[in-house]
């Protein structure tokens, strides 16, 4: 089937950037939100980013025009999905609410329609059981920001059409995407499973109080764009909690949320947003003393965790292909994938670091897998 029309509901920050990336590609493009002031909102900022893809001579101006000109704001839902091609669902992470909105835009949007969630952990299979054709409900996880970040996993239901993951990858691509396909509906598909014992090493760590977070940070000041505790701080910690908290319940209760993560969200302190979280962030991105590095965790207990968790990927039948994880992990936030870290760190490493984690904290997760532990992964 051919898509023109693309109907985005939600016009926060990933609705909007979706629907920006969707008129930059030439697609007509319904925003759609519930209030008029949050459409508003969506509009203006797709408007200054348009602007400065201008200053930057990224686009032209009458090339902006166009793609403004293709912007159908509404908060009527009918309006918006009626005539869509294609339905991507952009509202907040609660399965609930999903289900219910996925429900109410099958009531509006034509039979042939596709509809797609951009959420980024949560069941496909339970979205789509809210819809009246479930075969044509699909995952189409972006990545924020997504008018700069390549990215996009085509998540499959288990409803899901061949058809329907076909074209929603041809969509991705023509938005200039690298789409990824997920074969198998699992909690935090490729990007955020791989980093999800990461995440978990991180609230252990904070914890435990020692090292300090700068101390840990200090040792990837010179290897990362984003240290780790600063980034999960500029992510937001009440997503961390969120996140960790539903890997607890449909992963293992390994990642069940620890007091010193739940402290700082209870009293407020969620990191970037808030001005402070683990950092100090009033005064712009916080300094990291590079001389207090900790001698206690090195690159290779991070690298370790991430490959051991997408070999789990490979054992579920998550993902068949090596190559397709090392893809997503590079275009979803610009790092290097973990099979090609690990053939320059070794297998027998790897596997070290991992039951050495396992051992200290006494958890699962970080035990390394049989495939982990035979290390024959070619890419």
């Amino acid at each position: 089937m051919e898509v023109n029309k693309i109907a985005v509901i939600g016009a926060g920050a990933m609705g909007n950037g979706i629907a920006q990336v969707g008129i930059m590609a030439g697609f007509t493009v319904a925003m759609h939100d519930i209030e008029q002031r949050f459409v508003d909102r969506g509009v203006n900022t797709i408007r200054e980013s348009l602007a400065k893809f201008v200053t930057k001579g990224k686009i032209t101006d009458e090339q902006s025009k166009e793609a403004l000109s293709l912007l159908q704001p509404t908060t009527n839902l009918k309006t918006a999905v009626e005539n869509a091609d294609l339905v991507i669902e952009a509202v907040p992470e609660d399965l609930d609410l999903k289900k219910k909105t996925f429900a109410e835009i099958s009531a509006f949007a034509p039979e042939q329609a596709l509809l797609a969630s951009n959420t980024s952990s949560m069941s496909i299979t339970q979205i789509a059981s809210a819809a009246s054709r479930p075969e044509r409900v699909v995952g189409m996880h972006f990545f924020n920001p997504a008018v700069l970040l390549k990215l996009v996993e085509v998540i499959s239901a288990e409803q899901s059409s061949p058809e329907a993951l076909t074209v929603v990858a041809a969509v991705a691509r023509k938005m200039g995407k690298i789409p990824v396909t997920v074969q198998k509906d699992s909690p935090g598909f490729i990007y955020n499973r791989v980093n999800a014992p990461t995440g978990l090493l991180l609230q252990l760590i904070l914890d435990r109080g020692s090292p300090s977070p700068e101390q840990f940070d200090a040792v990837f000041k010179a290897v990362m764009p984003m240290t780790p505790f600063e980034l999960i701080d500029y992510v937001g910690l009440d997503i961390v909690l969120h996140t960790q908290k539903y890997y607890s319940e449909t992963l293992s209760p390994d990642y069940t949320p620890r007091k010193a993560l739940k402290d700082l969200v209870v009293s407020g302190t969620l990191g970037k947003k808030t001005g402070k979280g683990i950092y100090d962030w009033s005064e712009g991105r916080p300094k990291i003393d590079t001389s207090s590095a900790t001698t206690e965790y090195d690159f290779t207990h991070m690298v370790a965790l991430q490959v051991n968790e997408a070999t789990k990927l490979l054992e579920e039948g998550v993902v068949s292909d090596p190559k397709d994880i090392d893809i997503a992990i590079a275009n979803g936030g610009g790092g290097i994938g973990p099979f090609t870290l690990a053939k320059g760190i070794g297998y027998d490493t790897l596997v070290k670091r991992c039951t050495e984690l396992a051992e200290k904290f006494d958890i699962e997760v970080f035990r390394p897998t049989k495939t982990l532990r035979e290390g024959t992964i070619e890419i």
